[in-house]
This record gives structure tokens, C-alpha cells and sequence, in this order.
């Protein structure tokens, strides 16, 4: 009769181990995928203009469905970008949570290369790996002709020791050896040329 019992209690936690395991794994908070591009721009059209909103998850299986089937900047034409950025929060320079921001930027010469820093950088910024995480904006990946891009945007451009922690972790996640430089987005605004007030 023990053994009855002890057969029916480890067949009960055999089957809420395996519900739990398909319960979808939820993240630490939403996060937006949006897309741009600006290889058509319409005549006087302004900035932002072409920027959709495309999908807001919250579980690591809806990333990587995601993820898997549409997110990989080598995939986009010339001028068009992908944004990752905290629900709620727009990639605009514009939005409350960006407005007194900057950002750190990487160049990178090919599709490959700049595919594992956006994979990498998304991971990061889901799982939470940054110790400035409430710092956080987003991620931009820009595909241009000559040289693409990959810009982590952050909250609060002038507290430094913020930024340079996130700039070194960054640099860390995306493994790249030559600097990477932080500007203001307030310097971009006024300014043609992008002002280097950081760099790690």
C-alpha cells in the first residue's frame, strides 16, 4: 500500500514538473520589435514617418519565434532598420525616455558579424544581463551601403558612470576588441557631426 502511494505521489510531481515545463518562460518586462525603412523616403516626409511598430512579446518562446522567422538585419535592404526597444518606449529621439539620452554605437563591415552583435545584444538586453537595465532604451541595427551599424540607446546621457559600465558590458557581450564611442543625442540634434563624449 506504501508503495501505492509513494508510485502515486512521484506520478502527481512527475506531471506538475512536465506542466510547468510547458508554461511559456516570461521575461523581466515587455519589449517592442520595430522596423524602418528609409531607402523610399516620400517627398518632405518627416523623420520616423516610415517607422512601424511590429510585434510587443513577453516570453522568451515569442522572441525566438520572432526571431527565427524575421529578425535578422542581413535579411533587410540598404537604409532600413530594426529597432528592439522596452514596450512602451518609441525609438525616437522624441520620446520621454530617450529625450535626454545618447548612445553607444559599433560599426561593422559584414552582414555576418553584425548579425551575432544583434543576437547577442538582443539575449543581453532580455535576460537582463546589464546592471543598468532601468538605463536601457533599446538597440538599433541600421543596414547601410558602405557600413552598418548597431546602436544600444540609453536613459540618461550624462550620469557617466552609468554609461561606461554599459558601454564595457556591452563591448563584453558583442566581443569586439576596437573602441566604441558614446554620443548625446542632444549633440546629434543640433550638431551634423556625431560628438564623441564617451568611448570604451
Amino acid at each position: 500500500m506504501a508503495s501505492e502511494a509513494a508510485g502515486m505521489e512521484s506520478g502527481a510531481a512527475a506531471a506538475t514538473a512536465t506542466e510547468a515545463a510547458k508554461q511559456p518562460h516570461r521575461l523581466e518586462r515587455k519589449w517592442t520589435f520595430w522596423f524602418d525603412n528609409q531607402s523610399k523616403p516620400k517627398q518632405g516626409a518627416a523623420w520616423g514617418t516610415s517607422l512601424r511598430k511590429v510585434y510587443t512579446f513577453e516570453t522568451v518562446e515569442e522572441f525566438w519565434c520572432l526571431y527565427d522567422q524575421v529578425f535578422k538585419p542581413s535579411k533587410l535592404p540598404a537604409n532600413a532598420d530594426f529597432h528592439l526597444f522596452k514596450a512602451g518606449v518609441e525609438p525616437k529621439w522624441e520620446d520621454p525616455e530617450c529625450a535626454n539620452g545618447g548612445k553607444w554605437t559599433v560599426a561593422s563591415s559584414r552582414k555576418g558579424n553584425l548579425d551575432t552583435m544583434w543576437l547577442e545584444t538582443l539575449m543581453a538586453l532580455i535576460g537582463e544581463q546589464f546592471d543598468e537595465a532601468d538605463e536601457i532604451c533599446g538597440v538599433v541595427a541600421s543596414v547601410r551601403q558602405r557600413q552598418d551599424k548597431l546602436a544600444l540607446w540609453t536613459k540618461t546621457a550624462t550620469n557617466e558612470a552609468a554609461q561606461m559600465s554599459i558601454g564595457r558590458k556591452w563591448k563584453e557581450v558583442i566581443d569586439v576588441t576596437e573602441k566604441i564611442t558614446y554620443s548625446f543625442h542632444d549633440d546629434s540634434r543640433r550638431e551634423r557631426s556625431v560628438k564623441v563624449r564617451y568611448n570604451v
